[in-house]
């Protein structure tokens, strides 16, 4: 999607502090950080949500999945992270291009949702 925020990212029409390029997925530090280890992966191809994932989206969406942990070691997320999709409306989502949160640090995530 040409006006996509992400997709232009990943394009690099926008600069980034990138993380991680394959042929399948881009990751790059996000620009509010919540922690000292967050970065966003994303499919490389335009997927608004999960809601539209479909089989075709495996390859990018395992391959997200499959990186996160030596990214996030990487990136000093040593002991330990959060991983977050946010999906649509009610899932607060700002951006509609899938994206994966990763969140880490040294003992600073709250607790999960209260009840």
């Amino acid at each position: 999607m040409s006006d996509c925020i992400f997709c232009k990212i990943a394009r690099g029409e926008i600069p980034s502090k990138k993380v991680y390029e394959d042929e399948h997925v881009f990751a790059f530090h996000d620009i509010n950080p919540i922690a000292p280890v967050h970065f966003l992966m994303i499919p490389k191809a335009h997927v608004p949500s999960l809601y539209e994932c479909e089989a075709g989206h495996e390859p990018a969406l395992g391959r997200m999945l499959a990186l996160a942990g030596r990214l996030a070691r990487e990136q000093g997320a040593t002991d330990g992270f959060r991983t977050i999709i946010n999906t649509g409306r009610v899932g607060r989502q700002e951006v509609y291009h899938v994206h994966l949160h990763i969140i880490g640090g040294p003992d600073v995530l709250p607790g999960m949702l209260k009840r």
